[in-house]
């Protein structure tokens, strides 16, 4: 794909502009830019923008493998704006975020969150919704070093406007993920993706209480109830908030409303068991902040914002509060990664 087609594509003639370059974002920079596609990312590590720019940003692990130049620089040496821009942070960076991006956002230009979370609802606060574009990602990618990014599975990409409209930027931004996903959805229920993420993120979040992988703890029939509860709440707060979760790659939203059985609660994590054997990612972004980078999580603005919200709609959240406390107890040193810590949650159910 040459400049021109880039610019058919997108329908414009400046680059998107890609804001973290790390697992998401550098994977998806790598591959549009590698259909020649027209991309420039922006990264805090020095290193890894410096890599990406040259020799290239590395994809690796059983998906593809695959070297790319893709330019990318400190948010310090960024200049111009941009109709698009792909924000690719932790959620707990999105504000900070905001704060440089706003500078480089052109006038008609929009935002699309490409995070865990409901990162959505803070940029359209911040920028407008009329700006806001949403993003649901499934897949499988960790960043390694400078350079260095594991793909480790595929898994559900969505795109849809967070008023459910279609809207021609909508469709163009469809085609652009279909270049990296070829079965990229474009949907009139972002928000319902979202939702059935933040559950299925619940449950992410509980294995990474353990050094046990994704898999291993989807298999453990003494955590089936804690997974059963923690999507349960979730389901919840989103119907009371008016949401209709969506289901992907195993999570079945409507095995955790409130008149699912059982036996559909535990189909549905059996086939999330499934779908965490067949993927080089052993183990969440979420365990590696912990066990490898030594960093805090994205615990308070993906999952810690559930229970405010639950308590907004009156609904009780007593295993998302009890989870949001023992990452916190594992970041400050107070708790190990340890079945024993998983088991408080065991206990609670």
């Amino acid at each position: 794909m040459n400049s021109s087609h880039s610019k058919d594509l997108w329908g414009a003639s400046e680059p998107i502009l890609i804001w973290g370059a790390g697992a998401i974002g550098g994977t998806l920079g790598a591959y549009w830019a590698r259909r020649g596609i027209r991309v420039q990312m922006v990264d805090v590590v020095a290193p890894h923008a410096d890599a990406c720019s040259n020799p290239g940003l590395s994809i690796e692990g059983p998906v593809d493998q695959f070297s790319q130049s893709v330019p990318c620089v400190t948010p310090d040496r960024l200049e111009g704006q941009f109709q698009c821009i792909v924000l690719a942070v932790k959620a707990q960076a999105t504000a900070s975020a905001l704060d440089q991006i706003a500078a480089h956002l052109a006038p008609a230009g929009f935002v699309l969150s490409a995070q865990n979370g409901l990162n959505e609802l803070e940029i359209a606060e911040r920028l407008g919704s009329e700006r806001t574009m949403g993003c649901f990602v499934n897949f499988g990618a960790d960043w390694l070093g400078p350079g260095q990014i594991l793909f480790g599975n595929r898994g559900a990409v969505v795109v849809g406007e967070i008023d459910g409209s279609l809207r021609d930027r909508t469709v163009r931004m469809h085609e652009l993920l279909r270049v990296f996903e070829p079965e990229a959805i474009l949907t009139d229920n972002i928000w319902g993706y979202l939702w059935g993420k933040l559950a299925y993120g619940a449950m992410l979040f509980a294995t990474a209480l353990t050094h046990d992988s994704m898999a291993a703890n989807f298999d453990d029939p003494r955590r089936t109830p804690v997974f059963e509860g923690l999507a349960r709440e979730v389901m919840a707060v989103a119907a009371a908030r008016g949401v209709q979760p969506l289901g992907f790659n195993g999570f079945d939203p409507a095995a955790f409303g409130s008149n699912a059985s059982a036996l559909a609660s535990r189909q549905s994590i059996a086939a999330l068991a499934e779908f965490n054997r067949h993927t080089a990612k052993t183990h969440t972004g979420i365990y590696r902040d912990l066990a490898v980078r030594k960093r805090r999580t994205e615990i308070d603005p993906q999952i810690g914002i559930i229970g405010h919200l639950g308590a907004q709609a009156g609904v009780s959240t007593p295993l998302i509060q009890r989870l949001v406390e023992l990452i916190h107890d594992i970041e400050d040193g107070r708790r190990t990664m340890a079945f024993e810590t998983f088991q408080e949650l065991i206990q609670l159910c």
